[in-house]
C-alpha cells in the first residue's frame, strides 16, 4: 500500500526538476493551481496536461509509479463525476428516462475529474523531486515576510512539511499492523462486500497509539537539538537562484499568459 501514496515520498535523481530552487517549484505549483481553477475549454486542459507531461518527462519519474500513485483517487475520481453526472443541470439525453444524465453534467463532470488528476499529479511531481528539508526551507524563505506581522513562519512551514512526510510513514505502520493481524490468521483483504469497511475500523486504534507515540518521539528530537521556534537560526546550504530557476519562471509565465490569451 505505501508504493501507492506518493505524496511525501522523494525519489533521488539527478532531473532538471531535482536541480530547481524549491521556492521555484513552489511558486510555478501555485500558479498552476490557480490557473486550473480558471479553465473552462478544452483547449486549456490540453495545454496544462502539456504542461504537467512535460514536467513528469523532465523529472525521470517512471510513468508506471506515477499512475499506480494516482490510485488511492480513484474513488474520489469517479464520486465526482457521478455527481456532477446527474446533478448538472441541463438539457437531458434520454428526456423519457427516470436517469436525468445531462450533456453539461458529463462535460463538467470530465473537465473537474482532469482538473483533479492534473494538480494531484503536479503536486505529487513537487514532493517526489524535492527534499522535505528543502521544501521546508523553500516554503519559510517565500513567507518570511509574513514573519514580520508575528506570523510563526518557520515552525508552520516545517510543521507543513513534517505532516506531508508523515503521509507514508502512516500508510508503512497501516501494511504494518495488517501483516501483524494477518500472521494471527485475520486477513481483511479476504473480507468481502460492506464487511470489509466495518473490520478497518478495527485498525483505527492500534494506528492512532503507533502516530501519537512517533508523533511525540519526533517532538523530542525536535526539543532535544534545541530547534526552538526556528526563528534565527543559520542555515548550512543557503538557497540561490539560477538561470536554470529564471528560466523555469519564464516557462511558467508564457505559460500562464497563454492561458489568459484563451
Amino acid at each position: 500500500m505505501k508504493d501507492n501514496i506518493l505524496l511525501g515520498q522523494y525519489i533521488p535523481s539527478d532531473s532538471v526538476l531535482h536541480r530547481l530552487d524549491p521556492r521555484t517549484k513552489l511558486l510555478s505549483m501555485l500558479t498552476f493551481t490557480i490557473c486550473s481553477l480558471l479553465l473552462n475549454n478544452y483547449g486549456g486542459y490540453a495545454i496544462a496536461s502539456v504542461f504537467v507531461g512535460s514536467q513528469l518527462l523532465l523529472s525521470r519519474v517512471p510513468l508506471r509509479n506515477l499512475l499506480r500513485g494516482l490510485k488511492p483517487v480513484v474513488l474520489i475520481l469517479s464520486f465526482t463525476f457521478v455527481y456532477h453526472l446527474f446533478f448538472t443541470p441541463g438539457t437531458p439525453l434520454w428526456p423519457g428516462s427516470a436517469v436525468k444524465v445531462t450533456e453539461a453534467g458529463i462535460e463538467k463532470g470530465l473537465f473537474v475529474v482532469w482538473r483533479i488528476l492534473l494538480l494531484v499529479s503536479l503536486a505529487s511531481l513537487l514532493t517526489l523531486t524535492t527534499k522535505p528539508l528543502d521544501l521546508a526551507k523553500g516554503l519559510e524563505q517565500l513567507c518570511k515576510p509574513l514573519s514580520r506581522r508575528g506570523v510563526p513562519v518557520e515552525a508552520t512551514a516545517l510543521m507543513l512539511v513534517i505532516a506531508v512526510r508523515f503521509i507514508p510513514t502512516i500508510i508503512q505502520e497501516l501494511d504494518r499492523i495488517m501483516l501483524a493481524q494477518r500472521a494471527r490468521g485475520y486477513d481483511i483483504i479476504a473480507i468481502k462486500g460492506h464487511k470489509r469497511v466495518f473490520a478497518y475500523l478495527s485498525l483505527v486504534v492500534p494506528l492512532l497509539i503507533t502516530t501519537v507515540q512517533r508523533a511525540e518521539q519526533l517532538a523530542m528530537t525536535i526539543d532535544a537539538r534545541a530547534y526552538g521556534t526556528g526563528r534565527g537560526r543559520t542555515s548550512y546550504r543557503e538557497l540561490r537562484l539560477s538561470r536554470m530557476d529564471y528560466t523555469a519562471g519564464g516557462v511558467t509565465l508564457a505559460y500562464v499568459l497563454l492561458l489568459l490569451y484563451l
